[in-house]
């Protein structure tokens, strides 16, 4: 299965990504023979190889003639419905388009049905995002893998004005997506690039375990202190380890003001607002003062909620966020019966078979508080009965 991983080192926009589609293999022609199906007069595309800092590059570049229609969602869908194009293409670009306009709905207040295409909606941004889902298509890749995003800084000139950076759409579709800031006052990742990596890669996150095979260079139109490039990989995938890795947030804070009885409120408002783990650690501070280290661990897209508890249930007047990788062994639930009743216990598997089993701890100390029995004497029986449900030799009861 041949995979791709785009790695955004310098963003993404719709063109750069063209540019890496043909520098990977995708033949021009093919690629204007597609287009020219949408029907759509007044443009040219061309492939220019050109150099961003001293790395080379190949640039898309579509040119247009005349004025730009405004356009709402239904002319777009439409356009790419009455189109020769491939399903699979015309599902994923009307996808692509569907996000943006959901997100330029968010910005302005309004729906996806009213929404104005502005940049989007224009001729060569049509083609940016209906080229590069249909190169991907004609490359074969079965699934997409993006690095997190650079998001550049500073503002940015819109039909609407003078924006902020990242632009209110394109912030709007990165939500829940790993991102930071910089490295330039610049704009690196545009609406058009945001939608299409949020639309169709899998994941976001390191490159996945595959066998490299072509390597395709999409140049960007601006000269950047850095080479303003993007690199698409792909490979054949690889067997899959047995444990998945994602990109989680660690929150981390000092406390050494605070009523320690308020700890198990934050701890359980943190773990329901879906909070991954919440740690906390004893610590000496400056001058010899008792402190707590409070580690939170979070998906991204709830680092605003969590920072939120923590500011407003804590003394803290800071906390350190850092974003780390986060390792998970694949797991199943079963039900397994003990002599005092069933316990949901749950299993673990490594990539070599090695198993961890772990019965859940409140249904265990429930059936030993009804039954009069020690604690570990349920958890124990649950242990082993699971193994031998999972054929494995286990310790007699």
């Amino acid at each position: 299965m041949t995979i791709g991983y785009l790695d955004c080192f310098s963003g993404i926009s719709g063109d750069m990504l063209l540019g890496a589609l043909l520098d990977a293999g995708l033949p021009l022609e093919q690629l204007q023979g597609d287009l020219a199906l949408l029907e759509l007069p007044g443009w040219q595309l061309r492939a220019e190889r050109v150099r961003r800092q001293g790395l080379a590059g190949l640039q898309a570049l579509i040119t247009t003639s005349g004025p730009s229609p405004e356009r709402h969602l239904s002319d777009i869908v439409s356009l790419i419905q009455a189109s020769g194009l491939p399903a699979p293409v015309q599902e994923r670009a009307v996808a692509v388009f569907q996000r943006l306009a959901d997100a330029e709905a968010a910005v302005h207040g309004s729906d996806r049905e009213h929404v104005h295409f502005h940049e989007v909606g224009a001729l060569d941004s049509i083609l940016d995002i209906v080229g590069s889902v249909a190169g991907l298509y004609r490359l074969g890749v079965a699934e997409l893998y993006c690095s997190p995003l650079p998001l550049g800084g500073g503002w940015v000139e819109s039909q609407h004005g003078r924006l902020p950076v990242p632009a209110p759409a394109t912030a709007a579709l990165l939500q829940g997506v790993p991102a930071y800031g910089g490295p330039v006052e610049s704009e690196l990742v545009t609406p058009t690039g945001a939608a299409l990596v949020t639309a169709l890669c899998r994941a976001f996150g390191p490159m996945p375990a595959m066998t490299v095979g072509k390597v395709g260079v999409g140049a960007g139109s601006r000269e950047l202190p850095h080479p303003n490039l993007l690199r698409l990989i792909l490979g054949e995938a690889q067997a899959q380890p047995a444990c998945r890795q994602e990109a989680v947030c660690l929150l981390e804070t000092n406390i050494d003001n605070l009523d320690p009885q308020i700890y198990e409120h934050l701890m359980e408002a943190l773990l329901a607002a879906g909070a991954l783990d919440v740690l906390l650690l004893p610590a000496i501070m400056k001058k010899s003062r008792p402190a707590t280290v409070l580690q939170v661990l979070c998906p991204p897209a709830l680092r605003e909620l969590a920072l939120d508890l923590i500011f407003r249930e804590t003394t803290t007047l800071g906390v350190r966020i850092s974003l780390v990788d986060r390792v998970c062994l694949p797991r199943e639930m079963v039900t397994v019966p003990t002599d005092w009743g069933p316990v949901q216990t749950k299993i673990a598997r490594t990539a070599t078979g090695a198993l961890t089993v772990s019965p859940e701890y409140e249904a265990c100390r429930a059936l030993a508080l009804e039954h009069g029995v020690p604690l570990k004497r349920v958890m124990d029986q649950a242990r082993c009965r699971a193994l031998d449900q999972l054929g494995r030799p286990s310790l007699p009861d």
